[in-house]
């Protein structure tokens, strides 16, 4: 965990470095070409050194030991940060349709940058196309949302930045100013839906919820393997950051010692962390062979089968 919460600081610090170099320049040829656009677009390089600051910020607690008011760890708190990077991706989007909209409403005219603010707009593009592929690889290895959102924040701006790139030869080459405005608005719209997909996606660790259901069997088939381990049931699955929380219950012999049980049951922790793998805690409960009792929560093989049946 150590380690990791490591490559999320490395990878933030680079993320703010990276941002902070390319609103410096934006900031400064906007200011002496005199193009307000690439201020504008320097301002919002600034708020991406923000993002990155959340994620930097996050990075330290997560790496924080469980106390009395968390004792599953400060883990979580890169969801929540997931969940804070969704509103600033979806204000950014929403703030490009409305001026996008604005523009058409009102009929502004086009104005043409200089040819410094072009080069700088290009300098930008393959500045943050290298910290969209840095910070993507980087989530994607250690399993962090957090950097793949910030990542897709780099792609958004991007596309934000080659859509103006496009506006600008289709209104000056071929004479067709309305493709840059409804290129901003199919843009801002796909920013808004990213946006909504990271918000929604950090929700299910929020909601101790899972989206592959194959984990679920992976667990079954680990107790199965077990010799006096039956009917894995009431299972409870949840992520915490890229590890999982695992509770269920298994039945063993009811003639057995209270030691054997313990040590049936130990085995199957092994086996269930070993075909898991990243796994935060295993807690197995063992019951007697043959024990019904009426499932409130949790799954079990048929109870799973069943409700993917009904999908």
């Amino acid at each position: 965990m150590k380690n990791r919460s490591r490559v999320i600081k490395r990878a933030s610090a680079i993320g703010i470095a990276g941002n902070a170099l390319l609103s410096a320049a934006k900031i400064v040829v906007g200011f002496f070409s005199g193009s307000y656009a690439v201020i504008s677009d320097g301002l919002d390089s600034a708020s991406d050194v923000l993002t990155f600051g959340i994620t930097y910020y996050a990075s330290r607690i997560i790496n924080k030991p469980p106390d009395y008011k968390y004792p599953y760890g400060y883990q979580r708190a890169e969801a929540v940060a997931t969940k804070v990077l969704s509103f600033v991706i979806f204000f950014v989007g929403a703030q490009l349709f409305y001026s996008s909209l604005m523009r058409i409403i009102e009929d502004h005219p086009h104005q043409m940058p200089s040819l410094i603010a072009l080069y700088v707009t290009i300098f930008s593009v393959v500045g943050k196309l290298g910290l969209y592929l840095y910070s993507t690889a980087t989530g994607k290895r250690i399993r962090s949302q957090m950097l793949i959102a910030n990542g897709k924040n780099m792609r958004n701006d991007i596309l934000i930045s080659m859509s103006v790139l496009v506006g600008l030869f289709f209104t000056y080459q071929l004479d067709l100013p309305v493709v840059d405005l409804i290129t901003a608005l199919l843009v801002s719209i796909w920013i808004m839906k990213d946006a909504f997909s990271i918000f929604m996606q950090s929700s299910v660790e929020l909601m101790d919820g899972v989206e592959d259901s194959t984990i679920y069997y992976t667990i079954f088939e680990a107790v199965e393997q077990t010799e006096g381990a039956h009917h894995p049931h009431r299972v409870r699955l949840r992520k915490h950051a890229e590890q999982y929380v695992i509770a269920l219950d298994i039945e063993v012999d009811p003639e057995i010692k209270i030691s054997q049980a313990h040590h049936i049951a130990k085995k199957v922790e092994e086996n269930i962390k070993q075909q898991v793998g990243k796994t935060f805690d295993v807690m197995v409960h063992t019951e007697p062979l043959g024990n019904v009792e009426k499932e409130q929560f949790g799954l079990s093989r048929e109870k799973l089968e069943n409700e993917r049946n009904n999908l």
